[in-house]
């Protein structure tokens, strides 16, 4: 079992509180006793990816609807046991975790956690975008435990318990890499739970893929290769998913950009952008290339649609 973090900061029920709804957002924390309430921390952040390793007294946690802005960034949590159990709470699921076992959340949707004796977790929380699933595909993977004792658990959970130990280690120039590999293992592991669960693995390719390509149009080397080398598959097998939809990856991409383009010129919140702007955050940086393509595309120039639509 991983020891303890040195480097743990302790805290009181209220300070508790406090240092969880500064991490995760508004929550809801109660215990029976909360005067004998205890927790310790230990965390570390990498880019836009955090890590907390938890020992906590028996407690529970709960997020409800009312705590959820509809502005709040879409967030996923990857909970570790490895000491103590938990039950887990979401979408109309329940389960138990016990050592060894992770399972997926995410913040956008109401949860419960529930730790009934004491207990030590991994909490890694990371933008929901890194996963390149769709919300109906993380609906069906929440509260779902994955075992270091079958599949793919067996390469993950020790990976993600090794993380736990070496918290003061992810610094430097290296980490990140160490970091995104471990999401990248995740993404496999939670893309074999949808298989086991008779989503078609060609399909989820696909959803995957798409969900890239919209969370990265601002990019302008998007492109088959860094899509291909994203999901690890060969640039072949992507264009062969996409054949399948009758589509071709390039089309996709162009269309996903004028779409969002063509959205925003008519927004009266980006009236005062310049077009060139407009079309640059969305990976179209050459103005000549934009308007000729959006006039191929709408059959008007993007300086013509937004003048019909002031």
């Amino acid at each position: 079992m991983p020891s303890p973090n040195s480097s743990a900061q302790r805290f009181d029920l209220a300070a508790w509180r406090a240092a969880a709804a500064a991490a995760f957002g508004q929550l809801t924390v109660s215990t029976s006793n909360p005067g004998a309430f205890w927790a310790s921390l230990a965390r570390a952040a990498v880019g836009e990816v955090s890590l907390f390793d938890m020992h906590t007294a028996a407690h529970q946690v709960s997020r409800q609807q009312t705590m959820i802005g509809s502005q709040d960034a879409a967030f996923c949590k990857l909970s570790l046991q490895i000491s103590g159990q938990s039950t887990m709470t979401q979408d109309g699921r329940t389960c138990t975790l016990q050592p060894g076992d992770l399972a997926l959340y995410v913040t956008q949707r109401p949860y419960t956690l529930t730790y009934p004796e004491p207990q030590r977790s991994l909490v890694m929380h990371f933008p929901e975008k890194y996963l390149n699933l769709s919300p109906r595909q993380l609906g069906n993977i929440t509260a779902s435990p994955i075992s270091r004792e079958h599949g793919l658990g067996k390469v993950a959970v020790p990976l993600f318990e090794q993380l736990a130990t070496n918290l003061d280690e992810l610094q430097g120039p290296h980490a990140p890499a160490l970091v995104h590999s471990a999401l990248n293992l995740l993404v496999a592991v939670l893309s074999s739970e949808l298989a086991a669960k008779d989503e078609s693995p060609a399909d989820l390719l696909f959803n995957q893929a798409t969900s890239y390509i919209d969370s990265n149009l601002g990019d302008p080397e998007l492109s088959p290769q860094t899509i291909a080398n994203a999901l690890f598959i060969s640039v072949r097998h992507l264009h062969s998913r996409f054949a399948a939809q009758d589509l071709s990856v390039g089309s996709y991409i162009r269309t996903r950009r004028l779409e969002r383009i063509r959205t925003q010129l008519a927004d009266p919140n980006h009236a005062h952008e310049p077009i060139g702007v407009i079309s640059a955050r969305h990976g179209l940086h050459d103005p000549s290339h934009f308007s000729r393509t959006f006039k191929a595309e709408y059959h008007e120039s993007p300086s013509a649609y937004r003048a019909r639509l002031a």
